[in-house]
């Protein structure tokens, strides 16, 4: 017996224990300080492009997103101007797609270094005027739902900039606003002129060139009157049509839209909100307007040109984060302390009690054992309910697990940078595919360990499983986006493109690990197994499935739920997510955390001789997800949304995701503990 072997059992195994839970957190530590170095650096998947004085510089229009609605919408579903020969798409890949980006040409000319004053783009016919009774028009609708347009140059997207009389604010995400309610009247007006504000950054090997490294829009609600030209007739514009570069004589025109002045003025806040200036209501036949301003930026290079979107201005300092992570940091070393008062003194007690050769008179008393040590027989009996269903969840959670750690990794390391659209998506979608086959074979692995007969099943489950569950959901988002005619919706070739990974690769990527880890031999255990169950004591309340399962998720969750707030709002509210190395740091405080708590209570459940310890310790590890799911109900608030659809796309993605955390962390707990389990029964005698 390997029992017989160690002479030393207590001391061997606390410092083994004690050495790898410092090394993880040390190695966790190092990780995250280098990468945190390497946190500017990101690649952006475009090479730079040099533009020449007066060269076109295209602007592109995305999807229009709302905070109120959850739902973003096409641009052109609102009677906007509309390029010459309509609206051409961009070539989008997988992960813009499932983003609901919908990148668009647009009407707006452009040509660098060239300024623009007042250029007048085209009539468009915005339907009806408010009144009670009556049903708003679509732009009213929009305005009122918050939606905000999402504009690009030159693979940037635009700031938003706005003015009052004392100050100016630039934001750097979630886009300008279509339009505005007014404070006194309640009614809607739209934002029918924009200051396109570009700077550039002259090319040091080419002078005559220039590269845009920042583009910000100003809008303005200017009522416009005018007399559109001769062959505009008003009666063939129909609500929701437009025709495109239409120029019309302004009445009323501000400075820098009169002709008639020998002096050029681009648009100023003071002149659209002079006296007896009004703003254009979102109703009726608008004229839309811009103004264009080229300024050179000596400072701001091409390569630095996306620093300020992705550190959002520094509008949430690096302070949060560091705050954030030495409160976890913490609770790890707490619970580490906990453990080693713990674990480590009852264990070198437990090991000297049951290793020592027992005295004649203890022979004589025959003296009943208790603790942990009582259960060797029983400890490592397959699950009672379902060791199939067990398996699957190990392997699902260790897919989810392996995927989530390379995509932060490949994301620290800046591979998969904002700039480059739709990338971590498109990652985590394939790296989930390919790696299949680690879910094939942890699940064939521990099946056979369960003494499992139905392999074929087991196989057919975890490749089925949880694919089956999210494909299911998303598409019920999808109809639910199509209903409500979003961009969120999945094209039909898409959703092809979404079922051949699936069954084309993921399915035989499993079937592939399974047949491996079936071929391996089942994990060996220190201990004999009885044929006979033995009886389990009546438990204290506080080893109960709830409490251990409320207990259990709470700390890890209090060691991650800052960074959780900061992920929601980069999700839900349209902001950039861009510190993946505080989230690498994070990520392993939570596993660790996770899998600290799990064996406490598994140690606790042992010595109460409750054996059952395979599906308690999943679902102990498991239980963050939880409590990130009940969070999602306390970060709802902030949304302001009031739909049915927005209620069904929020919870529905929000218990997609807290059950792949609950199946990660799940089994992060059980492959500790039974890592922990045959450590400790390997190391003391049986008789």
């Amino acid at each position: 017996s390997k029992a017989h072997k160690l002479h030393h059992p207590p001391s061997n195994v606390i410092q083994q224990a004690t050495t790898a839970t410092t090394d993880i957190t040390m190695r966790s530590l190092l990780v995250a300080i280098l990468l945190q170095g390497a946190q500017g650096f990101y690649l952006p998947g475009v090479n730079p492009y040099s533009f020449s004085a007066g060269e076109l510089v295209k602007l592109k229009v995305n999807k229009m997103t709302s905070q109120k609605t959850l739902l973003p919408v096409d641009y052109y579903r609102l009677p906007f101007c509309q390029p010459e020969n309509g609206p051409k798409m961009d070539h989008e890949n997988l992960g813009e797609f499932l983003a609901g980006d919908r990148i668009e040409s647009s009407p707006y000319r452009l040509n660098m270094k060239v300024d623009m004053y007042c250029e007048q783009l085209c009539i468009t016919n915005l339907g009806r005027g408010e009144q009670k009774g009556i049903s708003p028009n679509k732009m009213v609708r929009a305005i009122r739902k918050n939606y905000h347009n999402n504009w690009i140059v030159d693979n940037i997207p635009a700031a938003s900039k706005v003015e009052d009389d004392t100050t100016v604010t630039t934001r750097y995400w979630q886009g300008f606003p279509v339009g505005f309610i007014a404070s006194d009247t309640k009614k809607a007006y739209v934002h029918n002129h924009v200051n396109i504000e570009i700077q550039y950054h002259s090319v040091e090997t080419e002078p005559d060139k220039a590269r845009v490294v920042r583009f910000t829009i100003e809008p303005f609600s200017i009522k416009h009157d005018f007399e559109a030209s001769a062959d505009d007739d008003d009666d063939s514009v129909e609500e929701g049509a437009a025709r495109p570069f239409k120029v019309a004589d302004i009445q009323n025109p501000i400075e820098s839209c009169n002709s008639k002045l020998g002096k050029k003025e681009h648009t100023r806040y003071e002149m659209v909100y002079a006296r007896g200036r009004e703003p254009q209501p979102a109703s009726g036949r608008v004229l839309f307007t811009y103004d264009v301003t080229w300024t050179e930026n000596k400072q701001l290079h091409w390569a630095s040109r996306w620093d300020v979107y992705l550190s959002m201005d520094n509008a949430i300092p690096a302070k949060v984060h560091w705050l954030s992570i030495a409160n976890s940091l913490v609770i790890v070393v707490v619970l580490s302390a906990m453990i080693a008062a713990i674990l480590v003194r009852n264990l070198r007690r437990d090991f000297n009690r049951y290793n020592r050769l027992a005295t004649d008179e203890e022979k004589a008393e025959d003296q009943e054992e208790f603790g942990w040590k009582l259960v060797h027989a029983d400890v490592f009996r397959p699950p009672s309910f379902s060791p199939l269903l067990m398996a699957v969840c190990c392997g699902t959670g260790a897919q989810l697990l392996c995927m989530s750690v390379l995509t932060i990794l490949f994301s620290a390391m800046g591979f998969l940078s904002p700039s480059n659209r739709g990338a971590l998506i498109m990652a985590q979608l394939l790296l989930y595919v390919l790696l299949g086959s680690v879910a094939g074979y942890v699940t064939a692995r521990l099946y056979k360990t369960f003494k499992g007969k139905s392999w074929q099943k087991a196989t057919a489950a975890v490749a089925f499983g949880f694919p089956g569950i999210t494909f299911g959901l998303f598409l019920i988002m999808n109809i639910v986006a199509l209903s409500q005619g979003s961009s969120d919706a999945v094209p039909p070739l898409t959703m092809f493109v979404l079922l051949f990974l699936w069954f084309g690769i993921s399915t035989p990527l499993v079937f592939f690990g399974a047949y491996f880890g079936y071929k391996q031999e089942a994990v060996e255990f220190p201990v004999n197994t009885s044929s006979i169950p033995r009886q389990v004591p009546d438990q204290p309340w506080f080893m109960g499935l709830p409490f251990t399962f409320a207990v259990g998720g709470i700390l890890p969750f209090g060691a991650c739920f800052v960074e959780l707030y900061f992920i929601l709002a980069s999700v839900w509210m349209d902001q950039y997510y861009y510190v993946f190395a505080f989230l690498l740091l994070v990520f392993a405080i939570l596993v660790i955390t996770a899998a600290e708590i799990t064996v406490l209570f598994n140690y606790f459940q042992l010595c109460g001789e409750n054996y059952h310890w395979w599906w308690r310790s999943f679902s102990t590890g498991g239980s963050t997800g939880v409590y990130v799911f009940l969070y999602s109900f306390v970060y709802f608030k902030q949304l302001e949304a009031n739909s049915f659809a927005t209620y069904v796309l929020y919870f529905g993605y929000m218990g997609l995701a807290s059950l792949g955390l609950f199946l990660m962390t799940g089994f992060v707990g059980l492959g500790t503990c039974l890592w922990f389990n045959k450590t400790i029964y390997g190391s003391i005698k049986i008789d």
